[in-house]
């Protein structure tokens, strides 16, 4: 009886240190900034409506238009992602867009069903719609974007309904949403003038209440 007892004892006791060691992983994982994008192809990419993206020299650029490259791997809830990009002329339009529930080949999927991050410094509809904004829904407080080529930084974070835009380490925009919590991430080819690159596209998953 006492040889049972302790192997059911050794049983539990292993099982607990296994439920540990999975939450401990999972809790790390959530910690840990995840790169989108490698550096050297489009793996884990694909491409929607006109236009396309190459990678040149480590870095994502855009041409041509209307169309998204999206990341179809894998939805993403609540998170922080921070993105460089840069503009090769002032008036460049593009955007990254966040949490489009669906995958679909119609860029316009990504803007009516998701929210966008505006880039464009341009647009004289005011700054609901110009860089730093989510698109005609939240606008920026100011334009904080360096000179065109000159590398800038996003950080987008996102838990709940909660959006919050850094810019250049300034925060520029802040926002409750009302569309879904979870969704795919892309970037926007807006048109045949506007060549804009990113690079190193990260991710940090996190969990309600977490910073």
């Amino acid at each position: 009886m006492r040889s049972l007892r302790g192997l059911l004892l050794t049983v539990l006791q292993v099982g607990f240190i296994v439920c540990l060691i999975g939450t401990v992983d999972t809790h790390a994982r959530n910690k840990k900034w995840t790169k989108l994008f490698n550096g050297h192809d489009l793996s884990g990419w694909r491409m929607a409506g006109k236009g396309n993206f190459t990678v040149e020299d480590g870095t994502l650029v855009s041409h041509g238009g209307m169309g998204m490259l999206w990341y179809e791997t894998e939805k993403f809830r609540d998170f922080k992602l921070r993105i460089e990009w840069k503009v090769s002329q002032r008036c460049n339009n593009s955007g990254i867009f966040v949490r489009f529930p669906q995958k679909s080949d119609d860029p316009w999927y990504a803007v009516n069903h998701g929210y966008e991050i505006q880039i464009d410094d341009c647009d004289k509809q005011g700054l609901k719609y110009q860089t730093g904004s989510v698109y005609s829904f939240a606008p920026a407080r100011k334009v904080a974007s360096k000179p065109a080529g000159e590398w800038n930084l996003y950080e987008i974070t996102v838990i709940g309904q909660h959006y919050v835009v850094e810019l250049n380490g300034e925060k520029v925009t802040e926002f409750e949403g009302q569309r879904g919590e979870e969704g795919y991430i892309g970037l926007q080819n807006h048109d045949i003038v506007s060549r804009v690159f990113f690079k190193s596209v990260r991710i940090k998953r996190l969990h309600p209440g977490s910073s």
